[in-house]
């Protein structure tokens, strides 16, 4: 049985200043001289606008079609970056080239926005979920703050609005299941909201509304998502939190859940150090944890049942990179905020996991998909789903969180 990573020191790096350097160094370099050097400049369409991100291991270009939700997301990168680590006018334009490129292309005559595009920027295919909207509105928000352009923050107050209105509508939004026989609801709509109004906030005058659309939604997640008496956070309920003993009702996607844990402890810090959210956020990682970490393998599962049953995704034991990306940011997050030497454990565990079996030691960054073992399944490093976004926004945060405690130690 794998119960902790036998290379991993004792005791874990971030019990001590000297490893808390070492992990920082890590992060900071990742991002710096290895994620970013592969993307750019070669994901730069200037012909053409945007970028192209599906890729192969080499970097070499796959598809020339362009997914939305990574527009948004480098995008939103970039003028990160700009903004939080260094004013390089390169990743200044850079994001504002991949702004104008959805500006120009993206939305569909309902205001909406369009999924996948092709290289011009003529649409393909338009999903009935949001999440290509949210996407736009970080980038916006971010762009508008890193560049000091109102207009661009105003287009994404008004775009989150309309994200508002369309999930607040009835019938505006068609419904993955019929309704009228099984009504549900998922939680990517609340924790999505929730990371989108924490980008948006930083950008405008007034934070109130987007702090209680924050509160909305994680009150929305406790009530509804989370289950006490199964210790778990469901990926899918009815309408008031219902269990549906279904395949979708007994669903968990730890990693998933382990995203929005650290959502909802980046606003307890956020809030200086909100001690009702510190609890709320590392239940859902310690519950998330248990049912997401590999006792026999390692790493992070990609889907359970709640019940123990079997999963009907076949793709149900492999190991992606963002889970991996997430639940490193959630346990670092939970160790800065609660000292618990358990959160300290359970981040060098997952830690050096995933930094043993998913980077690319040839042509740098990380492969995304790999079998529950740990053998790699494709060389495949960019495509609709996988780009410059969750690695390094984990690298980034990372980053942060340990120049962060750096500073408190010197205080």
């Amino acid at each position: 049985m794998y119960t902790d990573n036998p290379h991993a020191p004792t005791p874990p790096l971030l019990l001590s200043a000297q490893g808390r350097a070492r992990l920082l160094a890590v992060y900071r370099d990742g991002l710096l001289h290895d994620t970013l050097p592969f993307w750019l400049p070669r994901a730069v369409d200037e012909e053409y606008g945007g970028y192209l991100l599906f890729r192969d291991r080499d970097g070499s270009l796959l598809d020339t079609d362009k997914g939305v939700w990574q527009h948004g997301r480098f995008a939103w990168l970039l003028a990160t970056l700009h903004s939080q680590v260094e004013a390089r006018p390169e990743w200044l334009r850079l994001s504002r080239h991949g702004i104008d490129f959805l500006r120009a292309h993206g939305f569909d005559s309902d205001g909406r926005m369009y999924f996948h595009l092709t290289r011009e920027g003529h649409p393909l295919r338009k999903r009935r979920y949001i999440f290509s909207e949210t996407f736009m509105v970080a980038a916006l928000a971010a762009y508008g703050k890193a560049a000091g352009d109102a207009q661009a923050v105003q287009e994404a107050v008004d775009l989150f609005g309309l994200i508002i209105r369309y999930l607040t509508t009835p019938g505006l939004l068609p419904p993955k299941v019929n309704p009228a026989v099984r009504p549900s609801k998922g939680l990517a709509i609340p924790m999505i909201l929730i990371v989108t109004a924490q980008i948006l906030r930083e950008s405008v005058d007034d934070p109130t509304p987007y702090t209680e659309q924050i509160d909305r939604c994680i009150a929305e997640i406790e009530r509804d998502f989370m289950k006490p008496e199964l210790a778990a956070v469901l990926e899918s309920v009815g309408p008031n939190g219902e269990f549906s003993d279904h395949f979708d009702g007994r669903l968990l996607n730890p990693g998933h859940a382990i995203e929005a844990a650290w959502f909802v402890l980046h606003e307890a810090k956020v809030r200086g150090r909100d001690e009702r959210l510190i609890r709320l956020g590392t239940t859902i990682l310690d519950w998330m944890w248990r049912w997401g970490w590999d006792e026999e393998y390692g790493g992070i599962i990609y889907y359970r049942d709640v019940k123990g049953l079997p999963v009907q995704e076949y793709w149900h034991d492999m190991k992606f990179w963002w889970p991996q990306n997430e639940a490193i940011i959630a346990t670092l997050l939970a160790y800065q905020l609660t000292g618990d030497a358990k959160y300290a454990r359970w981040h060098q565990m997952i830690h050096d996991w995933a930094y043993r079996h998913f980077p690319d030691p040839e042509y740098g960054e990380w492969f995304g998909y790999l079998h529950r073992d740990g053998r790699l399944s494709t060389t495949l490093k960019g495509n609709l789903w996988k780009g410059p976004f969750h690695m390094p926004r984990m690298q980034l945060v990372c980053w942060q969180i340990l120049e962060e405690m750096r500073r408190e130690e010197n205080l």
